[in-house]
């Protein structure tokens, strides 16, 4: 009879939930903050470092550089796949027995829910107040960073979701070239 593996430890759940909740609160405040400014529409932006990095307003209805557009709802099925997916991986096939995985795996996690909540226009906006000739819901995520080298060299607007999602995938990349898996709670010999 084999035995059952040793129960995970209570701070990997906390390792995983700390920057998932935290990083999705900040992501959906900093959201519903800068969008509260009616200002800042229409592609008008305010620089926090002149020509550099700033505010500015936008909606991506698509993914990563807004590569997809139109497709919100593919976007949102694999967002939901990835909510269940990633903690089943966790912590029911123990891929949390290493802490720096189950960290990154966090960070993308808040990324993820504080994208689909946009995606899924939870957020009230209608496209009115962005553009003129488009009426109803926006299910699109709500972009507002700004960063350029100069005006020929502009990234596209992004959120602290995207950010999260970016150092989390990130993480896990270097951990594969280059971390070696935490060893199991018990398993040290001696």
């Amino acid at each position: 009879m084999t035995e059952a593996p040793a129960r995970l430890p209570a701070s990997r759940y906390v390792l995983f939930l700390a920057p998932a909740v935290l990083g999705c609160l900040l992501d959906l405040w900093t959201k519903s903050w800068t969008f509260a400014h009616p200002e800042q529409f229409q592609g008008k932006g305010w620089w926090l470092w002149e020509g550099h990095a700033g505010i500015q307003l936008s909606l991506n209805e698509g993914a990563l550089f807004g590569m997809g557009q139109g497709q919100v709802w593919l976007f949102a099925v694999c967002a939901l796949v990835a909510i269940v997916g990633i903690p089943l991986w966790l912590f029911r096939y123990r891929a949390a027995e290493d802490s720096r995985l189950t960290f990154a795996m966090g960070a993308i996690m808040g990324g993820v829910l504080g994208n689909l909540y946009d995606r899924m226009g939870m957020h009230g906006l209608t496209w009115d107040r962005f553009y003129a000739q488009r009426e109803g819901p926006v299910y699109a995520v709500r972009d507002w960073i700004l960063v350029q080298w100069d005006d020929r060299w502009v990234w596209p607007n992004f959120n602290i979701a995207d950010t999260l999602l970016v150092c989390g995938a990130g993480t896990l990349m270097l951990l594969s070239f280059f971390g070696e898996r935490d060893q199991p709670q018990g398993d040290d010999e001696a």
